[in-house]
């Protein structure tokens, strides 16, 4: 049984503890993990599979990679997880039309990167509401970068956080330069993100051991993770434990 938590829908019975938030990333119909968003690193098992394992985990992080590609979409499978588990979906939410689909797949909330940098912003806000709303900040080499992470802007994270407050239920931010590569993650840019921000703030990217995961659910920051868990680095009998 999945538990559910958040603003505007049922909640746990401890809605702000932070938590831990397993990734299921689907590609051309199988689950998969990248590395730095580009080379395919390794397919796990069948999607309803992956939902099986991360039972009892207040939610669930679904990205559709084809459509964040521009390469079609997952929509029947990413309807099927949405149906089974509270997940929050992301990938190719560039329309309002797109936000209002995924929620009307059964998504919890949605997820906004490159469209957050764009004027229909606004109407994706107005047509899902703001609470449905997690604002994605990916930076590699210290600044923001959209388009499937092929683009850089000219600001960091820390810059272009502020002006997304009153437009989104919260964050979810990236650090790029280690995402996928098991080999850590900056906990210091975490720790100063969220003194930006009261809103619901996930970390993701190079998170690869319990001590990483224990110090950002400190900080009251829910940890994303990926890889770690696909190769087994960190154990989902400890993380369920830890989002309990």
């Amino acid at each position: 049984m999945f538990a559910k938590r958040g603003n505007g829908g049922p909640i746990m019975s401890n809605p702000n503890k932070s938590i831990v938030v397993p990734c299921i990333d689907i590609q051309g119909g199988e689950v998969v993990q990248l590395v730095q968003g580009r080379k395919r690193a390794l397919v796990g098992p069948e999607p309803l599979e992956m939902i099986r394992r991360f039972e009892g985990f207040p939610e669930i992080q679904v990205i559709d990679l084809d459509a964040a590609m521009g390469k079609g979409d997952n929509a029947e499978i990413i309807e099927l997880l949405a149906s089974r588990a509270v997940c929050r979906v992301g990938g190719g939410v560039r329309t309002p039309e797109r936000a209002k689909q995924l929620v009307e797949m059964g998504a919890h909330r949605v997820i906004v990167g490159t469209a957050a940098f764009q004027p229909n912003f606004s109407n994706i806000v107005d047509t899902v509401g703001k609470d449905r709303v997690i604002v994605a900040l990916d930076s590699k080499a210290g600044s923001v970068v959209v388009d499937g992470w092929h683009t850089s802007l000219d600001a960091s994270a820390e810059d272009v956080l502020p002006s997304f407050i009153d437009r989104c239920n919260g964050f979810l931010c990236t650090y790029v330069d280690k995402e996928g590569m098991m080999q850590g993650t900056d906990l210091d840019w975490f720790a100063r993100l969220r003194s930006l921000t009261s809103l619901p703030f996930t970390a993701a990217g190079g998170i690869t051991t319990l001590q990483d995961v224990a110090a950002l659910l400190a900080l009251n920051i829910d940890v994303a993770v990926g890889m770690a868990v696909y190769t087994g680095a960190l154990p989902l009998s400890r993380l369920r434990e830890l989002s309990v």
